[in-house]
């Protein structure tokens, strides 16, 4: 019996457009004055200490950081400390009205409606922890964080990693068995499936779809057949 439901953004309550056309271009655009800007708060600091630990260049500068920040960006890579830069860069464009979160319209139904009848919901994304919460404060629908109980990142471990399903599951009031894991990616179904989760792909964009995991296109389905 599924007592609590943990959900990926991108491709599967957002279209994946909205961070590939919207999100991405904009942190690409304003990240390089945003690094020279800010690059001695603490924040900001530390990820551009991270930065340089991961590049093998301790004293790289701005420049040298900037430009590996936008390698990672047009390589969409899943990158701890540029994902919470991005963040940081997005917050402004959510404040500043320049875009809002995009949500499918059938997700903010289930969402809403899982949330009213008692089934607790957490998000786990690539995106950090700062970039979900700001698409759902500022999302289509007006404010839904209140619909999520927590949320998790890379901080966690990378979202194809079995562990990092554990790892979440430890810190829940439930059994992996209790916990179904939504996504559009076979690679995170199946960690979350070799970790003891219940899984759903959503099947949107002409993804490849598994055999081994149920899936829908839409969760109108999901409500219909309670799947």
């Amino acid at each position: 019996m599924i007592k609590a439901i943990i959900t990926d953004i991108e491709g599967t309550i957002t279209r994946i457009s909205f961070v590939k056309d919207v999100l991405f271009p904009y942190a690409a655009k304003h990240l390089p004055e945003f690094v020279e800007k800010h690059q001695h708060t603490p924040e900001v600091a530390t990820q551009l200490n991270a930065v340089k630990q991961l590049i093998a260049n301790p004293m790289a500068s701005a420049p040298e950081i900037i430009d590996a920040l936008l390698n990672w960006i047009k390589n969409d890579e899943k990158v701890t400390p540029l994902k919470q830069l991005q963040g940081l860069i997005w917050q402004a464009g959510y404040e500043n009205g320049d875009f809002t979160g995009h949500i499918y319209p059938d997700a903010f139904e289930f969402l809403s409606t899982q949330h009213r009848e008692g089934t607790p919901l957490y998000v786990y994304s690539s995106g950090s922890v700062k970039a979900q919460q700001l698409l759902f404060e500022y999302s289509d629908y007006g404010d839904m964080r209140p619909l999520f109980q927590a949320y998790f990142d890379t901080k966690v471990g990378g979202k194809k990693e079995p562990q990092s399903y554990h790892s979440i599951v430890e810190q829940l009031p439930y059994s992996a068995a209790e916990v179904l894991f939504l996504s559009d990616i076979i690679e995170e179904l199946d960690a979350a499936k070799t970790a003891g989760l219940a899984t759903l792909q959503l099947w949107r964009d002409g993804q490849a779809q598994s055999p081994v995991h149920n899936a829908i296109t839409d969760f109108n389905q999901y409500m219909s057949r309670n799947v």
